[in-house]
């Protein structure tokens, strides 16, 4: 079956996207016979539905950066991950199974199914169709467990902090790990409950107060208590 391509244009609030009896999705309303954007992003038209994907706080990938991704789909040999772009990320069956090899469906399901969760590396991006991603590299492949949350990405390097002193001094007070993607997905794993909702609960102060100067100070007073 041949894969529809979807169509995407840049549009304003306001500004038509088509006539077509199509279901609506996010940010797109009917006047009349006519989908009319409510926000300033990419609409997105496909087979049976239209949408309009905000811009605001979406991921624009850059080659070499560590992001985490959500496999949507499976199609032909590769794999479709959500990584909180204008596009998905395309994770070529050959980065997995080895090049020239041509894995099953079935094979592809066994390594990677739809939605679980994995770090990777942007490999090649043009902003013209979905970025390639790799989980070939080291220390990079399927996360099998763990929280995901998402953040805007323009707050990720709040988030790590200078050197990394933010992310470290969360690390060290809860026991969890926490893995950054630069677009904005995170995943928190911790075997204490207690450690994984404080972990949690700093990121969602970073997130909220990313603007104030004395921040580090806030969080760390927080982590110091027993509750959250």
């Amino acid at each position: 079956m041949k894969k529809l391509e979807s169509k995407k244009r840049y549009v304003l609030p306001g500004d038509f996207i088509t006539t077509a009896p199509l279901r609506l999705q996010d940010n797109v309303v009917l006047e009349g016979k006519r989908v009319i954007s409510t926000t300033i992003g990419l609409s997105d038209v496909s087979a049976d539905s239209v949408r309009v994907i905000s811009l605001n706080g979406i991921y624009m990938p850059k080659i070499d950066d560590l992001v985490i991704g959500t496999i949507q789909s499976i199609f032909g040999n590769s794999w479709f991950a959500d990584i909180n772009s204008c596009y998905q990320g395309m994770l070529l069956g050959q980065d997995v199974f080895g090049r020239g090899s041509y894995p099953t469906t079935s094979e592809m399901k066994e390594r990677l199914d739809k939605g679980d969760i994995i770090f990777a590396r942007i490999a090649n991006s043009d902003r013209q169709r979905e970025p390639l991603i790799s989980i070939a590299d080291k220390n990079l492949g399927k996360i099998d467990s763990g929280e995901l949350i998402k953040i805007p990405p323009t707050k990720i390097p709040r988030l790590i902090g200078k050197h990394g002193s933010m992310i470290q001094t969360i690390e060290a007070s809860t026991n969890a790990t926490i893995t950054v993607g630069q677009n904005g997905f995170i995943v928190v794993s911790c075997d204490e409950t207690n450690g994984l909702l404080k972990a949690l609960a700093a990121i969602r102060m970073i997130d909220e107060q990313a603007h104030l100067v004395d921040l580090t100070d806030k969080v760390k007073k927080m982590l110091e208590f027993n509750g959250v």
